[in-house]
């Protein structure tokens, strides 16, 4: 019997090792804005953790999907190749004793530990023991190597042990002439579906050619302060499960629209309405993925709801119906974004930023609800967590490319041990910008809809 066979890894099934069109897209965003965008899991224990459990667990992250790196392409447009790179990405991270009062800071600078698709780590996890007894453990992944989904999915096997091997070759192993056919011939396969996806673009383009002129216009005029890296305040709200299905029943919604009302009444807070009639525009995003044998690291449709926020705290009925039908054009439609998708190796850098900005549009939303997640999710030291959190975190982030898009807003959420447990990160255009600050947001937008929290 093989290691990995001892270790539960399952056997690696031959598949393509180019990254799909949403990857690459993906990763050229990263590669031109510097940004790196990230996913959070944090739990915390109000009692000490099994050390040997969460060493086991650290062993097990790095497969599937957290397994591998991104490899570049010889050719300036070529599509670029998953390359091996499994077991621990980095050493675990044992931080000294620290006061309860500091758990917030911790969070946020462990969201701030460097990854990287490419050169490593692609995740890091990292453990703080705290004065009072109580632990907190985060894990931070690249969101260039996989979306929500397949996180819950690495989180799972991690905890069970029964990782999977993808089977990717190692770095570098293709020598360069043999890399250059090998893409070359990529790229030749790829040209009928490029040269469709081109006329699709100037047809969509005309369709659009009024937002398109006044793409931007909506959104806050920058702040004159000194261009410097900032970190965007994050927070999280533990809301007890029957308390939000009731409130959702109550009020002719379902766990989604009472998610949907919550991200646009705090998007009222945080200034991302529509001057023309006061809507909010929510960025949903949806699974894609085929199966467990879809590879793509952001497997995901991003469906565009509009909702009114001045009736969410008394009727949902609207939002239910807004989400329902945007998913529904999603699902069941043409998706014009996705359709975009192969002409992506070939977008100039400097043009990559402004390519998303008029595809999503001015002061959008980004909402996502994982729904009720695996119950192995909750206990990486074998135990269940007293809360777990969620969090969409960036890093490298420059002021003045965040204030000339006006800002962000995005919203997560997920239903573990118990709790609907919602993580925000926002930022406002002159706003104090803290984590205080936004806690204060959403704690009064909670209370707008009667939920009480505890707020992380």
């Amino acid at each position: 019997m093989s290691a990995e066979q001892s270790r539960g890894i399952s056997a690696p099934h031959v598949r393509s090792d180019v990254l799909a069109y949403i990857d690459q897209a993906t990763y050229l965003t990263w590669h031109a804005t510097g940004r790196s965008q990230v996913m959070q899991f944090v739990w915390v224990y109000e009692r000490p953790v099994d050390m040997e459990a969460l060493r086991r667990f650290h062993a097990n992250i790095g497969y599937a999907f957290a397994g591998r790196l991104i490899e570049r392409s010889v050719l300036p447009f070529g599509r670029h190749r998953w390359v091996a790179a499994t077991g621990p990405a980095a050493p675990l991270d044992v931080a000294g004793v620290r006061p309860p009062s500091e758990l917030s800071d911790w969070i946020e600078e462990r969201s701030q530990v460097r990854v990287d698709p490419v050169q490593g780590p692609g995740w890091h996890l990292g453990v703080l023991p705290m004065s009072d007894g109580t632990n907190a453990v985060t894990l931070v992944f690249s969101h260039c190597l996989l979306d929500g989904g397949a996180a819950l999915r690495v989180v799972a096997e991690a905890v069970t042990g029964n990782t999977s091997d993808f089977g990717y070759r190692l770095p570098k192993s293709r020598k360069r002439l043999a890399a250059l056919a090998s893409d070359t011939r990529q790229v030749i396969r790829d040209l009928p579906e490029f040269g469709r996806t081109v006329v699709h673009a100037v047809k969509y383009a005309y369709r659009r050619r009024g937002e398109i002129s006044s793409s931007g216009a909506s959104r806050p005029p920058a702040t004159q302060a000194v261009d410097c890296q900032v970190v965007l305040p994050a927070v999280s709200a533990i809301i007890d499960v029957a308390d939000w299905d009731a409130r959702a029943k109550s009020l002719g919604g379902n766990t989604y629209s009472l998610l949907a009302g919550i991200s646009s009444l705090l998007g009222t807070r945080l200034g991302r309405v529509s001057p023309d009639d006061g809507s909010v525009t929510l960025l949903i995003a949806i699974s894609d993925r085929d199966g467990v044998e879809d590879r793509r690291g952001n497997a995901m449709k991003i469906a565009t709801a509009t909702v009114d926020p001045a009736s969410v705290t008394t009727d949902l009925t609207a939002t239910r119906s807004a989400v329902r039908t945007a998913l529904g054009e999603v699902r069941d439609g043409p998706d014009d974004t996705h359709a975009l998708l192969p002409v992506t190796p070939y977008v100039p850098r400097r043009a990559v930023g402004r390519t998303a900005d008029l595809v999503f549009g001015d002061l959008p939303v980004s909402c996502s609800n994982v729904g009720v997640v695996p119950a192995e999710i909750a206990h990486p030291d074998g135990t269940d967590a007293d809360y777990v959190m969620f969090r969409p975190p960036d890093q490298n982030v420059w002021r003045n490319a965040l204030e000339r898009v006006g800002g962000q807003l995005v919203v997560v959420a997920g239903e573990v041990v118990g709790t609907v447990s919602i993580g925000v990160v926002g930022y406002e255009v002159g706003a104090a910008n803290t984590r205080e600050w936004l806690a204060d947001q959403l704690v009064a937008t909670l209370d707008d809809f009667d939920l009480k929290a505890t707020i992380i």
